[in-house]
């Protein structure tokens, strides 16, 4: 009896041990099995990382040899480019005071209407003018509608056929850069389209034309060759839309050309075909002496201010809006929050950001002390004829 109490017992013990250490076992083979699997994943997480980077990595360099093209082939790009636009750009000719007047325009379609945009000055008090298309052939033209203060000009052509227009597409040029590539076509001399290349080589500048006393504002600076005839012809970026209107060179310079703005264009094309004018160009009625307007070190030191930079105010005219607001001898160093530097700033922030009739705050410096003042702005009065 005892020794089948006792063998008992040892037999219900070593099931109870063996038990216990199969669960041991399993425990270990469970987690050794897992441990397997996450190492497996883990390796292949790893590889496929790898894939991507590589792939990565195949593709900027697949990019990179792209760009390498596109630069290589720059002249092919020109002669292309130039192949599509040219037969757009025409000869603008007239006759008046002084003799045979001659530039260059360009072919636009607005709202189904094709018109020839060209310079102000190219036409001024210009008879008989006159189109001649890429192939030789010429038209009757007479002027739609003009801005003097923009110096544009759109010109109806008469009895052209259908055809023979080869609109171009203008885009807007906010997103110029310095340093972006433009061509310019035109007749330089009557040498009828001829193509130069340069780049912008500043912006938001401001010129003056000899018929008025007003800034054309937001200019575009161009190293690309402009000669006498250019005038009224495309500024072009790399894919041949247009972005500006060439208008103007620095005599004696070299590489110093300027184009009015493609915005400035799509601002006023439809009222000068539909209506013959743009009335829409801001005023403060303040002028300065030659060489006084933008403020420097040097100036500062002559009037014994603390500012130096900004835009002198010498004149106020009575009959202006800024009469009894603006002042003799205030320096204007913002509008509406926006820094004003000097002229090329204001004539831009006005023509650009403003209308006649708005309400800004100009924030001057008045006997070296800053305050805003609140002026209505005014419509520039109606250039001589």
């Amino acid at each position: 009896m005892v020794r089948f109490r006792i063998s008992k017992k040892a037999s219900v013990s070593s099931l109870a041990l063996m038990f216990a250490l199969g669960l041991i076992l399993g425990s270990f083979t469970v987690f050794y099995l897992n441990y397997k699997q996450i190492s497996t994943l883990k390796n292949e997480v790893s590889t496929l990382q790898s894939q991507i980077a590589l792939l990565s990595s195949a593709q900027s360099q697949t990019i990179t040899n792209q760009t390498i093209n596109i630069y290589q082939n720059g002249t092919e790009g020109l002669a292309d480019l130039y192949a599509k636009v040219s037969k757009s750009v025409v000869l603008v000719q007239g006759t008046s005071d002084g003799g045979e007047v001659q530039g260059s325009g360009f072919v636009y379609n607005y709202s189904g209407r094709m018109v020839v945009i060209t310079n102000f000055h190219v036409v001024y008090k210009a008879s008989n003018l006159s189109v001649t298309f890429y192939d030789g052939r010429g038209y009757a033209a007479t002027v739609l509608g003009n801005d003097v203060y923009a110096d544009l000009a759109v010109l109806s052509v008469k009895n052209a056929p259908p055809d023979i227009f080869k609109p171009l597409q203008i885009v807007s040029s906010s997103s110029l850069r310095v340093g972006d590539q433009v061509i310019a076509i035109g007749n330089p001399y009557g040498l009828v389209g001829s193509l130069t290349t340069g780049v912008v080589s500043a912006l938001g500048r401001s010129i003056q034309e000899e018929y008025t006393s007003f800034l054309i504002a937001n200019v575009i600076q161009t190293s690309a060759p402009i000669n006498p005839g250019n005038s009224g012809g495309p500024l072009l970026n790399a894919v041949g839309d247009v972005v500006g209107i060439t208008t103007a060179i620095v005599s004696d310079s070299q590489g110093l050309g300027f184009a009015i703005p493609s915005n400035t264009i799509l601002k006023e094309i439809g009222y000068l075909v539909t209506t013959g004018s743009y009335p829409f160009h801001s005023y403060l009625g303040i002028a300065s002496p030659p060489n006084r307007s933008d403020m420097s070190y040097a100036l500062a030191q002559e009037l014994n201010v603390n500012v130096t930079y900004g835009r002198y105010v010498g004149t106020v005219y009575p009959d202006g809006p800024s009469a009894g607001k603006l002042k003799s001898g205030d320096i204007i160093i913002a509008i509406n929050g926006t820094t004003i530097k000097n002229s090329d700033d204001l004539s831009s922030y006005l023509e650009g950001q403003t209308m006649p009739g708005d309400l800004v705050v100009v924030t001057v410096v008045r006997n070296n002390i800053t305050t805003d003042v609140e002026v209505i702005l005014g419509t520039r009065p109606k250039p001589p004829t």
